[in-house]
């Protein structure tokens, strides 16, 4: 006997099978809804943690240097900026010369003094002599004039040290260009402090520096603290910096912050600008610590004493 067909068993009323057969197809109606909710947490959540990154990192920054002023922007090309501020008594201390000690004191900032070709082959000066040397630190030191470089740990004369080879290193023609940014220079700040330029005289130490994120070896090395020109170097009347490296772009930290209780400012440098001031406490000041690439910079440097002026550099 054939056997027969029979259709599937009716579940008894009550039995429950029917309503547990809706969860599951609830389930899947619910599934992309849940796919969904748990995204939106996950992004959300990123986002809040990104918020709270970008937070702590603007914190971190406005702890270590409490700036809260860009003086000057990398970006700007600026004819001339200037803040005049109270000197100090700093000067005080110091043999005062008539026309030309500070009594206007203040900081400027200008990219119309010196042009970026100039900077340009002003770099290529310290390019040439830092080749020669640098330090196992982060910062390097060319001083043209007293003939200071480091090496290593130390400093030696380059003109003893390479005698006359120094002339197949340097050329006329680099003095020439080095003393013509002096002079642009000295005129410039002379014009902003309404003082003769011929009362300034070119003080020592002025230099080429050359910095990194090589960590400090001595502390020589050791460029980021803050200091007084005026009471590190007595002779400095007024100071000057021009930068030969772009900001952001040729290396990232080191730029140049004046100190002042809750609104310091910062330079941000830029190949061909030039930052000036009077060098007493009215102008505290650090470089923040390079964080990668190189910073090239010349740190010229002005007195009002006859008897602390030096020569420009020059073949002898």
């Amino acid at each position: 006997m054939a056997p027969q067909r029979r259709g599937a068993p009716k579940a008894p009323e009550g039995s429950g099978t029917a309503e547990r057969r809706r969860p599951s197809s609830m389930k899947s109606a619910r599934a992309p809804r849940e796919v969904r909710r748990r995204w939106l947490r996950a992004a959300a959540l990123g986002a809040g943690a990104a918020l709270a990154a970008a937070l702590l990192l603007w914190g971190s920054l406005a702890g270590e240097d409490g700036i809260t002023e860009v003086l000057a922007h990398r970006g700007e090309v600026l004819p001339g900026r200037f803040i005049e501020v109270p000197c100090s008594e700093d000067y005080n201390s110091h043999r005062r010369f008539e026309g030309c000690s500070p009594i206007k004191c203040g900081r400027g900032v200008s990219d119309a003094v010196i042009t970026r070709e100039e900077a340009r082959r002003v770099r290529s000066i310290a390019e040439k002599g830092l080749s020669l040397g640098g330090s196992d630190g982060g910062a390097s030191i060319l001083d043209l004039h007293s003939g200071a470089l480091s090496v290593g740990k130390h400093f030696v004369n380059l003109y003893r040290y390479f005698g006359d080879n120094v002339e197949n290193i340097f050329s006329e023609e680099d003095f020439r260009v080095y003393r013509d940014v002096r002079q642009k220079v000295q005129l410039a700040i002379a014009r902003a402090f309404g003082i003769s330029a011929s009362s300034l005289y070119l003080t020592k130490p002025t230099f080429f520096s050359r910095i990194n994120s090589t960590e400090a070896r001595t502390a020589h090395d050791e460029y980021w603290h803050a200091h007084v020109d005026k009471v590190t170097y007595g002779s400095f009347d007024y100071t000057s910096l021009l930068y030969l490296s772009d900001y952001l772009e040729d290396f990232g930290g080191g730029r140049f912050v004046f100190m002042e209780e809750g609104a310091n400012r910062t330079v941000e440098p830029r190949a061909g600008r030039v930052s000036f001031f009077t060098s007493g406490s009215e102008n505290l000041h650090r470089v923040e610590r390079v964080r990668w690439g190189t910073r090239y910079a010349v740190t010229i440097a002005f007195t009002c004493n006859p008897d602390h002026s030096i020569a420009d550099p020059a073949f002898t």
